[in-house]
């Protein structure tokens, strides 16, 4: 897998993944100097090449002269997750049916930033995590627990019996700003055309709804799930 763009790179090497090697563009080790310098304090190998080569292995156009070459990403066990952070304050991210790469890296960023202990995708019919979202991510998908599981349903059932209170986000649900978003709590974020399925709607708690003023009748996923994350967080200081 590649990970494309300097803070990408950058947060891949404050991690403890291993690295194949670094391919930077020659004369880049000035303007992305830390990244040479830690990639050299790793023992990582570093590559030159010119533009028009790192330009041939990019996979995004976007490698702002540096891409780094490690293993396929290295998933978590759901029960990795569930056994993260402080009981009673933990916080999960379920995404049902993400298939959009910029969606899925804009929402382990969010996950990553309000402090979850993690995020659940499914093995099918969703996004899965690649060097493009590890970019869009800004990293941050080096630094949060994924899980893949066999469905979102099923690990909807697990953190229930650990206790989690599990909420589905969708415009018919209830105000969110009304719901107690303290103690363990799951967030389920739907798809960009379809929303939660009809199955995991039932599964859920409750359904919660972010109140919308203007003329469009929805949010992106990763905004809304940032908005509903940071409520959760606000309810907890």
């Amino acid at each position: 897998m590649k990970i494309e763009g300097r803070n990408a790179v950058l947060e891949l090497l404050k991690t403890d993944r291993e690295i194949d090697k670094l391919l930077m563009q020659r004369g880049a080790e000035g303007s992305a100097g830390r990244i040479f310098a830690m990639a050299r304090e790793r023992n990582i190998r570093v590559q030159f090449a010119d533009a028009r080569a790192l330009d041939r292995e990019s996979e995004t156009g976007r490698h702002q002269g540096v891409i780094a070459f490690v293993s396929e990403y290295a998933y978590a066990d759901l029960e990795d997750i569930l056994s993260a952070g402080e009981k009673g304050q933990r916080l999960v991210i379920l995404c049902d049916g993400i298939e959009d790469v910029h969606n899925l890296g804009s929402i382990l960023r969010v996950a990553e930033c309000c402090g979850a202990a993690g995020a659940v995708i499914p093995k099918n019919k969703s996004a899965q995590v690649t060097g493009a979202v590890v970019r869009i991510s800004e990293g941050a998908a080096g630094h949060v627990r994924v899980a893949r599981v066999p469905g979102i349903n099923y690990a909807i059932d697990k953190l229930k019996e650990a206790g989690f209170w599990v909420y589905g986000l969708e415009a018919d649900g209830e105000d969110i700003y009304g719901c107690d978003l303290t103690g363990d709590v799951a967030l389920v974020v739907g798809g960009e055309d379809r929303g939660i399925a009809a199955l995991t709607r039932k599964k859920c708690d409750k359904l919660l709804s972010l109140p919308l003023s203007g003329k469009v009748n929805s949010l992106n996923a990763s905004v809304a799930l940032g908005i509903a994350a940071y409520e959760a967080v606000r309810q907890r200081r």
